[in-house]
């Protein structure tokens, strides 16, 4: 990282944020000032659940860095923030970005998620902490789903939902903010978007972007957009203890199936259990077969409900997994959740609760074969840092246990650092066709910042000039 680069020491520079929300009781009925008690969003004075979720929102890492934040926003038209698994980045960052944006002008606030499912939970708890309806001053827009209106302020969308905006409205002129959330998954869509909004913050003075991402690796955004300044935020993780298997499994969904119902069986503390496996069929015949083997093993054993969780489940059964567990047994047996889900639980979803991470060490990739110029998902290793978050989820609320079922070596020696950007592994065409559609005709380099080297999207006036070479 080059001597240019700055880091903001927010460590030594914590703020308590005199006025916001600072009077209000300790019960959280509240506040003694009854210019704060109304919402300036709705105009009515602020519900009961609004104070009970403030209470758990002042106990985030991230509250206490809201001056900082906002003086470095003021002073930057680009910010790149570092904030770690249970922060609380995603949704308090847009909350206080929409409280800016509404005292500069009145453009919106677009916060990007590489999953629908994280758009659409996002926008629910995110209306609720800010005590209005969703779909409202809130909302979220997905693919063949808007659920905003003339009055929301702050939209969460999946990143190829921005970026087909883009191509309406090529300088996103009815934003005045932009947050590109979880960067370091590094979509095809979020790529682009980065050389898109790097022409825009050329164009527009009155823009503000904030690039936010799980990983330490921010040093690489900060070179792309002229050493930007970083804030770096800790997490609220518990330790977790990380168990490896002796020797390699021959069948990674027997061998989850059964380290579930061992769980279930033999830990006595009370938790939930997420399993990552790659696709659906795969899910949905997990979920059978642990609900059959727990069924088989007597009334004396706790209650076991399984889950689902999948991109194409319908929304109404996602939310299933922020359901409680079952309670226990009169025989003090403990009930237990079991979500079974693809890797859109690593980053994109917190499902509280959880204490018992199972990880395979497999995902669906999607994979283009330029011989054949076939695209396909196949099953493949995650990297280092994919296994990092998914240990992760099993510390959110007190100390947790993660199985990895392959061994240490294969981790230390077998396993990439970090998985390739999807920009690698995709047929370009549909790249092209898109930059043509913003309007990109003459010579561009989009710098996609990847190991070994720099990237470069080179596109001329000929669609079919495409050239992809490393620096």
């Amino acid at each position: 990282m080059s001597e240019r680069k700055r880091r903001l020491d927010v460590e030594d520079s914590k703020s308590t944020k005199s006025g916001r929300y600072d009077n209000d009781k300790e019960n959280g009925g509240g506040m003694s000032s009854s210019k704060q008690q109304i919402n300036k969003y709705t105009g009515r004075p602020f519900s009961q659940k609004f104070w009970q979720i403030l209470t758990k929102r002042k106990t985030l890492p991230v509250w206490d860095y809201y001056d900082k934040f906002i003086e470095t926003i003021k002073k930057n038209k680009c910010v790149v923030l570092v904030g770690e698994t249970g922060s609380g980045k995603t949704t308090q960052i847009p909350q206080w970005l929409s409280e800016y944006a509404q005292l500069t002008g009145r453009k919106g606030v677009a916060c990007t998620q590489p999953r629908r499912v994280a758009a659409m939970s996002v926008a629910q708890r995110v209306a609720d902490e800010m005590d209005v309806t969703l779909g409202q001053e809130v909302g979220y827009n997905i693919r063949f789903e808007d659920c905003t209106s003339a009055r929301t302020i702050l939209r969460y969308m999946t990143d190829g939902m921005l970026l087909r905006e883009a191509m309406n409205d090529p300088l996103l002129e009815r934003y005045s903010v932009v947050l590109l959330d979880e960067a370091h998954e590094r979509t095809l869509a979020t790529d682009i978007l980065m050389g898109i909004i790097k022409e825009i913050m050329n164009n527009r003075e009155d823009i503000k972007i904030v690039i936010m991402s799980a990983t330490l690796d921010a040093g690489k955004f900060q070179t792309y957009f002229d050493d930007a300044p970083l804030i770096s935020i800790p997490g609220r993780t518990h330790p977790v203890e990380i168990f490896y298997t002796p020797e390699p499994e021959r069948d990674y969904l027997e061998a989850s199936i059964r380290t579930v119902v061992q769980i279930h069986l033999c830990e006595e503390m009370e938790g939930d259990v997420l399993l990552f496996l790659t696709g659906q069929e795969e899910i949905d015949e997990a979920c059978k077969r642990i609900q059959r083997e727990v069924e088989n093993l007597g009334p004396e054993i706790g209650e076991l409900k399984c889950i689902p969780l999948y991109s194409t489940l319908p929304p109404n059964l996602q939310q299933r997994i922020f359901e409680p567990p079952p309670p226990k047994r009169e025989n003090g047996a403990v009930g237990r959740k079991v979500v079974v889900a693809t890797n859109i639980a690593e980053t994109s979803l917190t499902i509280d609760g959880v204490v018992f991470v199972i990880d395979p060490g497999f995902s669906k990739q999607k994979v283009y074969n330029p011989r054949i110029r076939v695209e396909s998902l196949l099953v493949s290793a995650i990297s280092k840092a994919s296994a990092q978050q998914r240990a992760g989820r099993a510390g959110r609320t007190k100390p947790g246990k993660c199985f990895r079922l392959y061994t240490e070596k294969a981790y230390q020696n077998e396993m990439q650092d970090n998985t390739y950007p999807e920009i690698l592994r995709s047929n370009l065409g549909t790249v092209v066709l898109q930059l043509k559609k913003l309007g990109i005709d003459d010579l561009v380099h989009f710098d996609f910042m990847d190991p070994p080297g720099n990237a470069y999207l080179t596109t001329t006036n000929t669609v079919n000039c495409l050239v992809l070479k490393w620096s």
